[in-house]
């Protein structure tokens, strides 16, 4: 008998989330970077082995917002949380436990209110770049957290089903645990997709999202959340991706001195394609797309 079901993980900007989507299901599925808040939509990881298929639900990071967009980021991470049977919070090893990470700890503990609702788990990621004692002391540390968020909101009996994991999603270190843990979570049921996928992101959009993966990378903290990239022509092996910016003055940020950072992006991404494929980048101007409900209902943001 097959099982099968669904695992989110949340937590604040940063903290490694697709990179760890990516280490459990073997492959890159998610787009990573060290900008906040790289992670627009809800983009799912599968992993099928011994009859088991979990699907890893990848968030964008929780946040203090300031945009339009901001507000919907957090939605999708927060929507990402129901009907799921684990939830992963993650938080990092070598950073005290702060107020961002202590919101996306509630969240966990409110959406696993139900007894018969999600398993909650932390996960403490980062190991790679701490020594164990660190790693220890982060793990106590999330437990006393847990148990004071827990009695604050009337929650301590989802705080006693709390399970906590050090991880690198870097390296790879403790991961077989969690993934362990995880999959025996699963309930009876056929697999929700096909053995062979690794992703439900649609072709097009998972070439938009290599052209945005390359460009908050090389634009570093500059332009990220001004950055929008979609396909606008997709005749293979032929694909156009516009980039939308919110200024015109973005616009030559983008482009670089003599065409040269939009050369680069595109060489980066061909790269991570098919071999043969023509890729084509534009760049617009979408003024403040970011704070404009209905251009992000275009984007389907």
């Amino acid at each position: 008998m097959t099982r099968s079901g669904f695992c989110a993980i949340i937590g604040r900007p940063n903290v490694g989330k697709s990179t760890l989507v990516n280490q459990v299901v073997g492959t890159k599925v998610t787009i990573t970077s060290g900008s906040p808040n790289t992670t627009r939509n809800a983009i799912r990881g599968i992993l099928t082995e011994d009859e088991i298929q979990v699907i890893f639900v990848d968030t964008p990071g929780l946040h203090r917002p300031k945009t339009s967009l901001g507000n919907r980021l957090n939605e999708t991470a927060r929507a990402s949380t129901d009907g799921v049977e684990v939830i992963l919070a993650v938080i990092e090893a070598g950073k005290e436990i702060g107020p961002g990470d202590r919101n996306v700890i509630t969240t966990m503990l409110q959406a696993c209110r139900s007894s018969r609702g999600a398993q909650p788990c932390v996960v403490v990621n980062k190991m790679d770049k701490s020594g164990r004692e660190v790693v220890a002391a982060q793990l106590l540390a999330a437990q006393v957290a847990v148990e004071a968020i827990a009695a604050e909101k009337e929650l301590s009996d989802v705080a006693k089903r709390v399970e906590y994991f050090p991880v690198s999603a870097k390296t790879g270190e403790g991961a077989a645990a969690l993934i362990a843990y995880v999959k025996a979570r699963m309930p009876e049921g056929e697999y929700l997709y096909p053995e062979e996928e690794v992703s439900d992101v649609p072709e097009a959009m998972w070439v938009a999202e290599l052209v945005r993966e390359q460009l908050v990378r090389k634009t570093k903290q500059e332009l990220p959340h001004s950055i929008h990239c979609r396909v606008t022509e997709f005749e293979w092996p032929h694909v156009t991706v516009e980039i939308l910016v919110e200024r015109e003055s973005q616009k030559g940020m983008v482009i670089g001195k003599g065409g040269q950072l939009l050369k680069d992006v595109g060489i980066a991404a061909r790269r991570q394609l098919p071999e043969g494929t023509y890729l084509e980048l534009k760049v617009s101007v979408e003024p403040g797309w970011q704070k404009r409900d209905d251009v992000m209902d275009r984007f389907g943001i």
